[in-house]
């Protein structure tokens, strides 16, 4: 609710607008009206919505805010329900109506605060309460967070999955406001529309070392299309660990682990022959087995063949969904280092892929160089989100294009104004 304030010629002074109840300061001479204590600002406003004990307001509609006539002007509103859910609103250049801009969520207790100033400048106060009906449609939206709580390497996108497609980009923009990200130490970030069903999370760069991640929806309640409402969700937490990155330069035939910026181990390796060649680019650790049954069927390899093959296959990470995977590959130790001879998936001796396993944990990087494959997908083979620059990464947002990303205005204490 950004709005700009009436220019007053008073000593230079910062009023600090809080939650509901709270006390106003100000600095000046006992002539200047900011000092005054507010007055009761009731008979100055009027609010939209039902009049009288027991009445529900409809969540459908908006909430408006009005300036009686000759009454002095509105100045600022905030409008917050009992879960601590903001509503957004716009106030007018005069001060003369405020109307909220995101919907009201259902079945929910508001409490608004209304400050307001006459025409000789004196600031009043005016607290309001209401409740909101229930949804008027019975389908709900349930979003599913990802991934589970834990602590993961640096490189994890957040997930969330709707068990409905939303098309629309105006009710996308209803979900996606309502997804909350915060993070500790904070970082700049941004959901991103894989399809209409999944949304992705990522900072501009990967998250921080050791923080801590939360994420909750706002989307109970909350009105999406005219047969559609938010439904309650299980709220998510994650850490994150050293920051751990694998580099394997497959021209060179060696794999680097890097953690938190110094080399700890290189490792002779071997990665995709000629015709199975290992995808280039950043994929970040799905998960790790002991074992794994690897089949030259489940890349498109014709039992039989030449190329066939149905192995038993130790200390294996997972980066692809396609079956790409670090692993122990103790038939190619006298390729490890010089050639290229796998069916694109990079191989080490038992030892070092032993290593490999019980230093790398899910969400850590793992990035390959100077191979002739192709680069790894952005979305749908695990997860290739780090390979989509920031300035593309922005555009899969269904906010308006420039919105902040991180707290919303109306999620932090104002200041309001300061007159010079």
């Amino acid at each position: 609710m950004n709005h700009t304030p009436r220019t007053r010629t008073v000593v230079s002074c910062t009023l600090l607008v809080t939650a509901l109840g709270a006390g106003v300061t100000a600095c000046g001479s006992d002539g200047n009206p900011l000092s005054a204590k507010p007055y009761d600002a009731a008979d100055q406003i009027s609010v939209s919505g039902p009049a009288g004990a027991g009445k529900r307001a409809d969540p459908d509609k908006p909430l408006e805010i009005t300036a009686n006539d000759g009454e002095g002007r509105i100045t600022d509103v905030t409008a917050q329900d009992a879960a601590g859910r903001y509503v957004a609103g716009e106030l007018t250049a005069d001060g003369s109506r405020w109307h909220s801009t995101s919907p009201l969520a259902a079945n929910a207790h508001y409490t608004i605060a209304v400050s307001t100033e006459d025409e000789d400048g004196a600031p009043g106060r005016k607290a309001l309460t209401f409740d909101t009906g229930k949804p008027t449609a019975k389908k709900r939206l349930t979003v599913t967070l990802g991934p589970d709580s834990g602590e993961y390497g640096v490189g994890q996108p957040i997930t969330a999955q709707l068990d409905q497609e939303i098309k629309d980009k105006a009710q996308q923009a209803v979900v996606e406001r309502a997804l909350r990200v915060e993070s500790t130490p904070s970082v700049q970030g941004s959901w991103y529309w894989v399809n209409g069903k999944e949304l992705h999370y990522r900072p501009k760069e990967y998250w921080p070392a050791h923080a801590t991640v939360t994420v909750h929806s706002n989307l109970d309640g909350i009105k999406i299309s005219d047969r559609l409402w938010g439904g309650a969700s299980k709220p998510l937490k994650i850490t994150t660990g050293d920051r751990v990155e694998a580099v394997t330069d497959a021209a060179a035939h060696r794999l680097t682990v890097y953690k938190d910026g110094q080399a700890i181990r290189s490792i002779p390796v071997t990665t995709g022959r000629p015709g199975f060649e290992t995808r280039n680019g950043v994929k970040v650790v799905l998960n790790k087995s002991y074992l794994v049954r690897m089949r030259g069927t489940t890349i498109g390899i014709a039992e039989g063949t030449s190329d066939s093959y149905d192995l038993n296959v130790y200390w294996a990470t997972r980066v692809t969904w396609s079956g790409e995977y670090v692993h122990a590959a103790p038939w190619s130790v006298g390729s490890q280092g010089s050639a290229n001879v796998s069916h694109g998936c990079t191989g080490m001796s038992t030892s070092n892929a032993q290593w490999f396993f019980h230093n790398i944990r899910e969400g850590d990087i793992v990035k390959v160089v100077n191979s002739n494959g192709k680069q790894m997908e952005p979305f749908g083979n695990g997860f290739g989100d780090w390979n989509v620059d920031w300035k593309k990464w922005r555009q899969g947002t269904a906010l308006v294009s420039g919105t902040p990303v991180g707290q919303s205005a109306a999620d932090r204490v104002r200041l309001v104004p300061t007159a010079q």
